[in-house]
Formats: structure tokens, sequence, C-alpha cells
């Protein structure tokens, strides 16, 4: 276990390497609830300035296991564009100063993310930013960004397929214990599958409320979180934003801030997209089995012995249990035999 201490050394050191002139870090925050990667805000004085950036470690174990130059190379392809994400500064692959591979990025300043707080008209505007964002990301041609130069581009034909034998794989090697409703879901996802996507599309992988900061009149200022961003079907995306579980006790509006209707409507006209009701239902149905996967993932590496954070065993039990429900919502007794 790595101490705050050696972060802040370790820190110093690389810095002023790459920048060519001496860094302090003042302090070092240990930022809680990463679910992929140890997350740190450092402040720093650099020629007289302060500064902050975060740095992102790779721990031993994590909730989401990832690659973290498809991380970086997001970040790095998408900042130039208008959708707001954190400066990338660095990508360290080696071991040499924290023990372990890790990232640093430009930090946002006076981050808010929690929509709990915000007024019923905050909500209303965070919520059509956020939905417009999100199409006009579907919108962006990723061969013009040169995401082929990190990651593999799909068939539309074949995206859905490929995403839920990947997923489907990850459940087959974690799993603990049977996964019965998943598997149920598996099976008719395989027999339904959905039309060709209408493009190959950049997708974030885990497009949320609370996967995003903004300020405090109501901006959006960064979107975060892209380790699982990969090349797909737009509307995977989309079904994960609209996922019951980002929506709390209001199941009525998407990610607790605008209705679903509103907000598919704000995504197709910023992505110049349609929305077929039978294939955002494929999706919506598949974006549940992808989460029951990364949960049961979770459990194992607790189980293991693998990780030691509580939010490994937390999202093991409590969210794998509130994705079953969800997915059998969606199902009739006969779908399900």
């Amino acid at each position: 276990m790595i101490t705050t201490d050696q972060v802040q050394i370790a820190a110093a050191e690389y810095l002023g390497e790459k920048w060519g002139t001496p860094v302090t870090v003042c302090n070092v925050e240990k930022i809680f609830g990463g679910a992929s990667r140890e997350t740190y805000k450092l402040t720093l004085e650099v020629d007289g300035e302060t500064r902050g950036v975060i740095l992102r470690r790779d721990p031993p174990s994590s909730l989401i296991d990832t690659e973290r130059h498809l991380e970086y190379g997001a970040y790095d392809r998408i900042y130039p564009t208008d959708i707001p994400v954190p400066e990338p500064l660095f990508l360290e692959n080696s071991t040499d100063f924290l023990e372990q591979p890790f990232s640093i990025m430009a930090a946002v300043e006076n981050p808010m993310s929690d929509v709990a707080l915000l007024s019923e008209e905050q909500k209303q505007k965070i919520g059509k930013q956020k939905y417009n964002l999100l199409g006009c990301l579907a919108a962006k041609d990723p061969l013009a960004l040169k995401f082929d130069e990190i990651m593999t581009v799909p068939d539309a034909v074949s995206t859905a397929a490929e995403q839920l034998a990947y997923w489907q794989g990850v459940i087959n090697d974690d799993e603990i214990h049977p996964q019965p409703i998943a598997q149920a879901a598996i099976r008719w996802l395989a027999a339904n599958l959905p039309p060709p996507a209408q493009k190959i599309s950049i997708v974030h992988g885990d497009y949320r409320t609370g996967n995003f900061l903004f300020n405090d009149q109501a901006q959006i200022t960064a979107i975060l979180d892209w380790e699982m961003c990969h090349l797909g079907d737009p509307l995977e995306d989309l079904a994960w934003s609209l996922d019951p579980l980002w929506s709390g006790e209001d199941l009525e509006l998407a990610g607790r801030l605008i209705p679903h209707g509103q907000a598919i409507q704000i995504w197709c006209e910023a992505s110049g997209l349609s929305c077929n009701e039978q294939a955002l239902k494929w999706w919506r149905i598949f974006v549940s089995v992808k989460a029951v996967a990364i949960w049961i993932s979770s459990s194992e590496n607790f189980e293991k012995g693998e990780g030691k954070d509580s939010i490994l065993a937390m999202a093991g039990w409590v969210m794998t249990d509130r994705q079953n429900r969800i997915l059998l919502d969606y199902f009739t007794p006969e779908v399900m035999s």
C-alpha cells in the first residue's frame, strides 16, 4: 500500500523532470470512490504559481479491468473538441516512480458532482447539457479523431454481438456462484440482436450522473472516467445513461435530472441519429448485463483477496442484487424461460 507521503515525493520528482523546473507538492488528497484507479489531487507550486493536478495510479486490483493507454488516449483525443474533459498531461507506464503505472491530468477548478444539491431548475439545465454533450459525442467521426490508432474499429453489423460476447465472458470467468438471471438475459439478447449500428461512434462506456463535474452556474465543466471507452453503437451510451440504477428513487428521471423522453429527444437532435424503440430496448437490457458483469467481477476480486477496498464488496453484493431486479423488470416469465 503506497502512502500519500510517497505520492508527494515521487510526484514532485517526476513532474520536476518532465517540466524541467523544480516542483513542490504542497498537498496530497486521496479521492475515494474511484473504481478502477487510485486517485489523488495534488496541489503544486511551479515557477511561483499554484496549480492543481489529478494523479491516477493503477492499483493491484480494481472494480474494472481497463487499459490505461486507452483511457488516456481517449482524453488526449477528446480534449481538443467541444466535449469538456480535463487536460491530459502525462502517461507513465513504468513502475519506477510509484510502483505502478499512472497518469496525470490538470485539475478542474471548483468541481461539483452531487446533483442532489441542485434546484429543480438547475437539474433541468444540467440534464439538457448532459444529453446534448452525449449526442455531440455520438455525432463525431472517431477516425477523424484518430481513435483507430488506440482501439479496434468494429463492424456496424457485429458490434452488438461482440460486446455481448465480451461481457458474457466476464460473467463466465468471474462468477463465484451461478447467475441465472443474467444468463437468461444473455440468451434473449443473443436471440434478438438489434439492427446494425447507424454509425460507429465513440462510446464513453460509463456515461452517467456522477461521472461529470459542473460549476456553481450549473454548467458542465468536465466529463470524467473514460476507462471503458470503445468504439461501437452509440445507443449503448444512451441506454447506460438511462439505466434505473442511476435514477435513484425517481425512476421517471434519467440520471435524476430530466424525463427519459426529453433526454432521448435531446440526444437525437444533437447526434442527428434516430432512436429505434426496439433497438434501445435491446441495449438497455444489454447494459444491465454489462453492469452485472462489472459487479460480480468486483466480488471475485474481493473474495480472492486481490482487492481489499470495501467498494469491491459493496458493488458485488448490493449492486448485483439491484441490477438483477432491474433485469427481471424487463422480462415476463415467458420471455425468461
